[in-house]
Parts: C-alpha cells; sequence; structure tokens
C-alpha cells in the first residue's frame, strides 16, 4: 500500500506538468491542477473506473471538469494514466491543433466527456450524465443482472457555485435523488479578483444540505480523508454528495501557493525552480520517472474492469436478447429501421387531414406518433409542459417511475438545457427540451454549448413572436430567432403548418451531427397544400411553395405563420412565387443548383415577411429588396391587432412587392 509521502511525489506529476505546460505556452491556469492534484491522486486512482485503451467504454465512470480553466489537470490525469495523450500533446498545450485546447473540448482529447470552461456547466452536464445512467438503468438493469452501473465524478470550483446554473442543476439533482453523482468542491477562497469571501461568502454546505445532498468536508490534501469520503458518498445511493475539500491554490509554489498570482498565469521560470525544490522533484521540464508511471498507470486495470462487464454484458445477451439488442442500437445513437418509412405514413397522413391547427399543436401530434416508435426519447419541460405541449399520452415522469421518458424540470430553462446537454453525451437517449421562445434567452449559452459540442439536443420553443398576444413584449421573442439561426451548427427549423411540423421533428431525430431548434406558434396556422414533391422538399429547408403565375417578377420568402400572409398575397399578385423557408440553414447546405431553382439569383425584387427581427433576412433579400418584420419590442393586444398595428399584413407583402416590380 502507498504511503502518503509516495502518494503525494504521485499527485506531484499533475503539478510539474501543469506548471510546465502552462509556462510553455505562457498562458493557462496552473493553480487549480497543483491544488486539486491530491483529490484527483485518489479519485482516479483508487475509485475511477475507466479503460485508457477504451474511452468509449460504455459502462465506464464519467469524469467532469467543471471548472475547466484548470484543464491541465485532466490533460496530465489522462497522459499519466495511459491515453492517447502523449508528453508532446502536453508540450502543445493551448496551441493550434493541438489535442490539448485552453479548456476541455470534446472531440480534441480521448477521455473528455464535455466541453467546460463556461463555469456551472461542467456540473449541469454532471447532472444530465447521472440522470442518464439512473434512467438507462431503471429500463434496462434486471433483478440479476445490472448491464448500467457507473458513477459521474465531477471536480468544480467557487466559480461554478457562484454562476446561477448551479443552483438550478443541483437543486434538481438533490430532488431526483441521484446518488451515483459525487462532486468535489475545491475551496480554496481565490477566485481571479482574489480572495473571494468579499463577495462569496455562502454557507456552502448548509445550501447543499438544502437541496437533498449528502456534504461532506475534507482536508484536500489529506488522501485518506479524501479516500474515506470517497467510501462515504459510494455508500450513500439516495443523494448526490458533495464533498467540500479546503485546498490551497497552486499548492507546492512556495512565492504564489494561496494567492491569485497563481490563478490564471504562468509561475514564472524562478518560481518553478523553487517549485521543484519545493516538492522535491528532481527531474526537469516534462520529465516523469518511471515509478511514478507505473503508480498511474491504468490501462490493466480498465482493460480488466470492461472485461468483466463484457462477461456481465454477455449473460445478459444470452438471457435477455431483445433488451440487449436494444440497449446497443441505442447506445449507438442509431433509430429503429422502420421510425424513416413510419415517419413518412405519419406525415403523408398529416398532408391528408389538411388540418388548421396551432404549430404546438402540431408538434404535440407529431410527438404522439413518433414518441411510441423512439424509446430513447427523453422530454422535459421548463414547468411549461402544458403550454408547450411536449407531453404525449405514452410519457411518464421519471420523478415517479425511475424508468420513465419524461423530465418535470420547474423553472429552470439554462439548467435544463445544460442537463439535456449531458443526457446526450452519456448516450442511449435523444433529449427534447421546452420552454418558451423568449426564455430561450435564460438558456443561450447551453444551447450554444450543444451546437459546439454537435450533441443531438432538441430545443423546442414555443409562443413564437408576437401572435402570442396579451402577454406583451417581455414575452413576445424578436430578436431570438435570428440568434438562433446566427449559431454554428444549430438548424432553426419555423414550421408554417402540420406538414413542416412534422418534417422538422423528423429531420432533427435523423441529425446525429448537431442540435436543432424547433420554433412553434401558440395561434392556429392555416394548412397549405403541397404536390409530393414539395412534401419531399420541405427537408431541404426552402422550396418553392406556390409557382408563379405567367413570367416570375418577383419572390416572397416566408415562415411560420407568416407564409399564410405570402399566400394570400400571393392570391392578389402575378408573376410572384412563395418560398416557404422552414430551416435556412438546411437551405444553404443544399447544391447550388437547387438553390438556384429555388431563389433564381436574377430575379432581384425579394421580399421576406416573419414577425421577427429583419435584420436576419437580408442576405437572401438584398439591399434592394423588402423586409416586412420587426425593428422594435412588441405590445400587449390581442395577436390580430398587433400584426396590423406593426404592419405585418397581407397589404403590406402586396404593396412591397408592388413597389419593386414597378
Amino acid at each position: 500500500m502507498t504511503t502518503p509521502l509516495i502518494e503525494r511525489r504521485i499527485a506531484n506529476a499533475i503539478r510539474v506538468l501543469a506548471m510546465d505546460a502552462v509556462q510553455k505556452a505562457n498562458s493557462g491556469h496552473p493553480g487549480a491542477p497543483m491544488g486539486m492534484a491530491d483529490i484527483a491522486e485518489v479519485v482516479w486512482r483508487d475509485f475511477l473506473s475507466h479503460n485508457p485503451t477504451n474511452p468509449q467504454w460504455a459502462n465506464r465512470d464519467r469524469f467532469v471538469l467543471s471548472n475547466g480553466h484548470g484543464s491541465m489537470l485532466q490533460y496530465a490525469l489522462l497522459h499519466l494514466t495511459g491515453y492517447d495523450l502523449s508528453i508532446e500533446d502536453l508540450k502543445n498545450f493551448r496551441q493550434l491543433h493541438s489535442k490539448t485546447p485552453g479548456h476541455p473540448e470534446l472531440g480534441y482529447t480521448p477521455g473528455v466527456e464535455t466541453t467546460t470552461g463556461p463555469l456551472g456547466q461542467g456540473i449541469a452536464n454532471a447532472v444530465g450524465f447521472a440522470l442518464a445512467e439512473k434512467t438507462l438503468a431503471a429500463q434496462f438493469n434486471k433483478d440479476d443482472i445490472k448491464v448500467v452501473d457507473h458513477y459521474t465524478y465531477c471536480f468544480l470550483g467557487d466559480g461554478c457555485l457562484m454562476e446561477g446554473i448551479s443552483h438550478e442543476v443541483c437543486s434538481l439533482a438533490g430532488t431526483l435523488g441521484l446518488g451515483k453523482l459525487i462532486a468535489y468542491y475545491d475551496d480554496n477562497g481565490i477566485s481571479i479578483d482574489g480572495e473571494v469571501e468579499g463577495w462569496f461568502s455562502d454557507d456552502t454546505q448548509k445550501r447543499f444540505e438544502a437541496y437533498g445532498w449528502q456534504v461532506l468536508r475534507v482536508d484536500g490534501h489529506d488522501t485518506e480523508a479524501i479516500r474515506q469520503a470517497t467510501i462515504e458518498a459510494k455508500a450513500e445511493t439516495q443523494k448526490p454528495t458533495l464533498v467540500i475539500c479546503k485546498t490551497i491554490i497552486g499548492l507546492g509554489s512556495p512565492n504564489k501557493q494561496g494567492k491569485e498570482d497563481c490563478h490564471g498565469a504562468p509561475l514564472g521560470l524562478d518560481e518553478i525552480t523553487l517549485s521543484r525544490t519545493t516538492m522535491a522533484w528532481t527531474d526537469t521540464d516534462f520529465i516523469i520517472a518511471e515509478d511514478v508511471y507505473k503508480a498511474w498507470d491504468a490501462k490493466a486495470k480498465g482493460q480488466q474492469a470492461e472485461a468483466e462487464w463484457n462477461e456481465v454484458f454477455a449473460q445478459y445477451q444470452a438471457k435477455y436478447p431483445t433488451e440487449a439488442a436494444e440497449l446497443l442500437r441505442r447506445l449507438n445513437g442509431d433509430l429503429p429501421e422502420e421510425f424513416v418509412a413510419k415517419a413518412d405514413a405519419f406525415i403523408a397522413e398529416v398532408n391528408s387531414k389538411e388540418e388548421t391547427i396551432a404549430s404546438r399543436k402540431a408538434s404535440q401530434n407529431t410527438l404522439q406518433a413518433f414518441g411510441p416508435l423512439l424509446p430513447e426519447l427523453l422530454g422535459g419541460s421548463a414547468d411549461l409542459a402544458g403550454s408547450n405541449l411536449t407531453l404525449w399520452k405514452g410519457c411518464e415522469g421519471i420523478q415517479t417511475n425511475p424508468a420513465g421518458n419524461s423530465v418535470y424540470y420547474g423553472v429552470r430553462e439554462f439548467g435544463m438545457t445544460a442537463i439535456a446537454n449531458g443526457v446526450a453525451l452519456h448516450g442511449g437517449f435523444i433529449p427534447y427540451v421546452a420552454t418558451f421562445l423568449m426564455f430561450m434567452e435564460y438558456a443561450r449559452n447551453a444551447v450554444r454549448m450543444s451546437a459546439l459540442m454537435k450533441q443531438r439536443v432538441i430545443h423546442v420553443y414555443t409562443h413564437d413572436s408576437i401572435g402570442l398576444g396579451e402577454d406583451g413584449p417581455t414575452h413576445q421573442p424578436i430578436e431570438q430567432i435570428a440568434s438562433l439561426r446566427s449559431t454554428p451548427n444549430l438548424n432553426t427549423w419555423r414550421p408554417a403548418d402540420t406538414v413542416e411540423a412534422a418534417v422538422s421533428w423528423k429531420s432533427a431525430l435523423l441529425r446525429k451531427d448537431g442540435p436543432s431548434a424547433l420554433i412553434f406558434s401558440r395561434q392556429n396556422l392555416p394548412f397549405q397544400q403541397r404536390t409530393e414533391e414539395q412534401i419531399q422538399n420541405v427537408v431541404k429547408g426552402g422550396y418553392v411553395l406556390a409557382k408563379e403565375k405567367g413570367e416570375l417578377k418577383a419572390i416572397i420568402i416566408a415562415t411560420g405563420s407568416e407564409v399564410s400572409l405570402a399566400m394570400e398575397a400571393y392570391a392578389q399578385l402575378e408573376g410572384v412565387r412563395v418560398v416557404s423557408m422552414p430551416c435556412a440553414e438546411e437551405f444553404m447546405k443544399q447544391e447550388a443548383v437547387y438553390r438556384e431553382s429555388v431563389l433564381p439569383a436574377h430575379i432581384r425584387a425579394r421580399v421576406a415577411v416573419e414577425a421577427a427581427h429583419v435584420d436576419y433576412w437580408w442576405k437572401f433579400v438584398g439591399l434592394d429588396g423588402k423586409v416586412i418584420g420587426m425593428t422594435t419590442y412588441g405590445e400587449s393586444a390581442p395577436a390580430k391587432d398587433l400584426f396590423k398595428y406593426f404592419g405585418i399584413t397581407t397589404e403590406a407583402v402586396v404593396a412591397a412587392v408592388n413597389e419593386l416590380t414597378a
């Protein structure tokens, strides 16, 4: 058994690698890795079940570094335990195209489970991992065989706890009883501006106990205390655990430890030399002794753990072949083979009904059709399920049925969205979350993170314009659609009727390389007649809904509720075509020939109409075109009065076309 002195030497490998990498990059945060090294040594060497030779092993424990600025802590751990992350990769810390970016980034570094950096979102993702593990286990485990059985470990700091999202997600984690979530709080009392007691005086222990967490306190440099706390955390199966670790930031640096000086800047060569002496570390830059590497190496242990699980899973496959095949399908992110055919049949049925209903209701009808086909759906709403219409007849809340498929998130838009990112990252589920479009603003950064990480998360937003009416400008979205459309790798759908609503859901579900935002109306939207070819073209994001009568002179482009205005104007005009563009991002991905067939470049007379901010549409109509939409905030009044007051009318569309073609 290793002694505390040997353990400190093993942990010091993290400290020296962090010092060296940050110094070489002349950029980074050495303090957190140095302060949390002893915690990391215990968790990663004694408890974390993982396989460096197979970072995607399904039943691995998940590790999240929520205080992602301390990324060299995670990179050092991955390197030392045997992942495909070389010493040269550490030397390239924070350099272009390196495997060691400034903050942990999904897809760059083997073993990194999520992108962290925006403080608080890492612990939110960790809640999502734990939620997914608990729900998946309830759906697939049997009394005699457990195939889903792993923990989520999360490191976090003062900044994570100061961010409001930590309240949202940790409160819910306690309510849900996520007993396999263990978080370690680096309580070092220092942030960028100095000692945090001047602006962060919360009683964190009481706060988390009030959430329903088990809270333990330890000296973050006492390895035996950390070990015993972790054992106690794992023994508590009904509550998540917060281990408050009192630490010294930058421990090992004789002149900078315990100070903000070591938080976000290199220590400097002289201080690094002194630190090596203080730690009795005789090796030079980026050199780790073989006995230290041997102590850290987790490859054999990880391979054994995965092999043992493979034996369990083989027993599961033999006894429960249907469930085993279903679990593998879901973990691979594949949809059922029959889904596309059944989805297309539903879309054809919707087209035949010709219903005039709100697109939020069309969305619910689609969920009712698709939900029974997709047990991997895990939906939820921020206390607006009755308005977002995201519940369907097969929904069961996980609060009452752990094997359910729906989450009551409460009024937690930001937390809900970041948790959904964690659920998607875990695998086995396609999460969808919902709120009013206006309150996407609360969740904005988590939406961005789902796009940055290319996760299949479906963001459902209803009450999409001034058309929601009397609730007034605080609830009426104006700039939000443009904000979503400007987000790289996010597909934003604003369907015009029942058919486009169903197609938008199908597209979002089929998309494996990124999230989608589905934007639905409160008010009823008229059904639009389409040919079979037009229905097939909806998925392309933009298509000709109404062909011109005679020679083409002008084009009207519209989305959502304003498509009906465009069609009413079309009935009064000659030489005009109407283009419905439910998803501009998908339209721009089409081949140039198709885009030209829809929007011929030589037709300069173009009018876009959408009850949202006008600025987005100039790239489609040109500076010599016209955009009918919003440039101010809304007002409180019935929808029909608002559209008239703000000039978003059939008459305005007709007048704009006539002016451009005069």
